[in-house]
């Protein structure tokens, strides 16, 4: 009777032993595996939509172009404004002027801080055409876009 009984307990162990084996490997086959490669999944699903992806990469190397012109752009205003400045206009026209210049100028410093902080991301600097120059000077008096 004692050794019918121990038999019992020892087949309600390996019972209980083999459902948690169960349970485990069932946990690894279905929700184990994914949350063990996630970190590599989202590395992945991450450069597929950044340096896979076609809009991606045609909008980042037209978005280099357009940082640039906007440069160019905002020299050729002061250019303008400056020149006007150098006409004597009335007293109320010139500070105009010299609010606008002040304007422009910080436009363009934004514009060339933009391109200088892209250029210098390294998911980006693949896709910055070659005759773009590698940083924009904030200091120079005339931006080259193009070599």
């Amino acid at each position: 009777m004692f050794k019918d009984g121990s038999r019992v307990l020892g087949y309600t162990i390996l019972g209980i032993v083999a459902l948690a084996v169960c349970s485990l490997i069932a946990v690894f086959a279905f929700g184990g595996v994914g949350w063990l490669t996630a970190p590599f999944r989202g590395e992945v699903d991450k450069k597929n939509r950044t340096e896979g992806s076609g809009a991606f990469r045609i909008a980042t190397y037209e978005e280099f172009f357009d940082l640039c012109a906007a440069a160019q752009t905002a020299e050729q205003q002061l250019a303008v404004l400056q020149q006007e400045l150098d006409g004597k206009p009335s007293p109320e026209r010139a500070e105009k002027i010299r609010t606008s210049i002040t304007a422009v100028k910080a436009s363009r410093a934004e514009s060339i801080n933009t391109y200088n902080s892209k250029a210098s991301q390294e998911h980006r600097t693949a896709f910055q055409d070659a005759d773009l120059p590698v940083k924009l000077d904030p200091n120079a008096q005339e931006t080259q876009c193009a070599a």
